[in-house]
């Protein structure tokens, strides 16, 4: 009875697990109970999940994908890799311990687990290509140990504690999954019969150990990426650590100098009056662009201006370019002057906007061409099945940009039509924000202004929110910079920026944005104050440095770089 087997699995639970009891060896594993699960919406957001999973009776077939009638979100679970997942019982006692506010939250089952197990089976103990036996030995399941368990956000939501996920494998309860090496029938009573170990050195916990912490060790990262009997997921993980820990050993990962490579104009767009979407291609196959990137281009005026990139990838991208009233000569040489045909200088292609994986909901808001900083991450996360809602708004139906792809969307999509006299609420927006969401700003600093007053109004905290400018004022009054090291003494005056005159002093200063949102002009402050603008510098980073394209000094301050 269902009854009978949720009692069996709590008596697994009933203390917290020692570090040195997880060193024992599992003695005569057997399944207690089996859980699957049909996919549900979880708690609060619109995105369904198989984590919900229930205690099944009698005798369940193992196919190649896993049990009969068990669901998944195929974005990060589920398929030959993770067709069964397996969790310590005994870990939810330790859980509860760590976290007594959320103890009741600790039940078998919270993990979504598809086997419950006695016999002490756990992260220190199971290792990567393990082959078990399951069931009896003519119809029975034949699996192997294949991937350590990276939980994702749904956990966190699970059980209501921000940044839970990587609490998993910061303390060895992970879980893990095995692929389906024979099809066959299991149930609870069925004993786990270890039949082959091939790596008894790479425990779990182990493989965890390089993974998450010991980037650097390139002999341990070569051994685990040659081990055959991995997943894809760890396959590709550990192919990214040992060519980084090549790169680190070699010398090879310090920052090149930008490269200018011509691209052609294969398509220009007006997207109603202001905006014009370009194509930009060169030859080859390109790599796929991060979400939130922007690249810089070198125009044929001199002038060098950074983009949001709407999409594509190195080798062919799209931008949209509003004609600022304002411009400083960027977006309107551009609209006249640059056509389809023609050819544009491309520089480096750089991150912005944060992907921020463990948050339960994302909410954008926007403003005009603010919206391309965004389009990519929205079309991501929609395949990986994130929570997330876009407010966005615009001057006309007729001068909203890239509607095509806001249409796909539905109504994840709210659009405050200036025209029609609809106005966007901020501070509403925010007061009306899921648990553990996270906040992306782009538009004018009007809005800026807006959602910063609003956050704290709502006690937000700086880590929940990021704000990414298109437009930032850069002049005030002048102020004078001493060079710590040489201790040259520069003037910067009223109509331009640090970035400027230390360039105009011959300083070698890496930039990318130059609208303060990335960060890459960083220069230290050694004494005196300063006007911070841009929102790539945490507060604590305000106390000991500022943005040269954007910030300035005030009357006379000291800096290294």
């Amino acid at each position: 009875m269902p009854g009978t087997i949720l009692e069996d699995a709590k008596a697994l639970i009933t203390e917290p697990v020692s570090p040195q009891d997880l060193d024992v060896p599992f003695r005569n594993p057997t399944i207690v109970h089996i859980r699957t699960s049909k996919m549900k919406t979880m708690r609060n957001l619109t995105i369904t999940t198989g984590i919900y999973k229930q205690p099944r009776e009698g005798r369940i077939y193992c196919t190649s994908t896993g049990l009969e009638s068990d669901e998944h979100d195929l974005t990060f679970h589920g398929g030959v890799d993770k067709a069964v997942h397996q969790y310590c019982p005994s870990h939810y006692s330790s859980w509860a311990a760590d976290f007594p506010d959320q103890r009741d939250a600790f039940e078998v089952g919270g993990f979504g687990e598809n086997l419950v197990c006695s016999g002490g089976m756990n992260e220190r103990n199971v290792c990567i290509g393990d082959i078990y036996r399951v069931g009896d030995e003519r119809d029975g399941t034949v699996l192997q140990v294949s991937l350590p368990r990276q939980p994702c956000f749904k956990l966190n939501h699970r059980f209501g504690i921000k940044n839970f996920a990587a609490q998993t494998w910061k303390k060895s309860r992970t879980g893990w999954y095995y692929r389906v090496l024979h099809e066959g029938w299991m149930q609870a009573g069925d004993q786990i019969v270890l039949l082959e170990r091939k790596h008894p050195q790479w425990t779990i916990e182990r493989v965890q150990e390089y993974l998450h912490r010991d980037k650097t060790n390139l002999e341990k990262l070569e051994e685990l990426e040659n081990i055959n009997e991995f997943g894809k997921e760890c396959k590709t993980a550990f192919t990214n650590l040992v060519a980084n820990a090549k790169a680190a050993r070699d010398g090879t990962n310090k920052k090149e100098p930008e490269n200018w490579e011509e691209f052609d104009v294969v398509e220009k767009k007006m997207h109603g009056n202001k905006v014009a979407a370009f194509v930009f291609q060169k030859a080859g196959e390109g790599e796929e662009i991060d979400p939130g990137s922007f690249v810089r281009l070198k125009l044929p005026n001199g002038l060098v201006r950074s983009y949001s990139v709407v999409g594509g990838n190195t080798h062919r991208f799209q931008l949209g370019i509003t004609l600022d009233a304002n411009s400083r000569g960027g977006s309107e040489y551009l609209h006249h002057n640059v056509h389809q045909g023609d050819k544009i200088l491309v520089g480096k292609i750089t991150s912005s906007v944060p992907f921020k994986g463990q948050a339960s909901d994302h909410i954008f808001i926007a403003a005009g061409i603010g919206i391309t900083a965004f389009l990519s991450h929205m079309d991501v996360y929609t395949q990986i099945n994130y929570n997330w809602k876009l407010h966005y708004a615009v001057r006309s139906t007729e001068d909203t940009p890239f509607k095509d792809l806001l249409d796909k969307f539905g109504d994840r999509v709210v659009i405050y039509n200036k025209e029609k006299e609809e106005r966007m609420d901020v501070l509403r927006i925010l007061q009306g924000r899921n648990w553990n969401g996270f906040v992306y700003v782009c538009g004018p600093q009007r809005l800026i202004d807006d959602c910063v007053r609003s956050s704290n109004v709502c006690g937000m905290r700086e880590d929940e929110i990021h704000y990414e400018a298109f437009q930032i004022a850069t002049d005030g009054d002048p102020f004078t910079v001493e060079l710590k090291l040489s201790k040259k003494t520069l003037d910067v005056p009223a109509d331009k920026t640090l970035l400027q005159v230390m360039r105009e002093a011959g300083l070698e200063v890496d930039s990318s944005c130059e609208a303060g949102n990335c960060g890459t002009c960083r220069v230290d402050v050694c004494s005196g104050q300063v006007e911070h603008r841009g929102s790539a510098l945490s507060e604590e980073d305000k106390k000991e440095a500022m943005l040269s394209c954007v910030s300035r000094g005030i009357k006379h301050i000291v800096i290294d770089f």
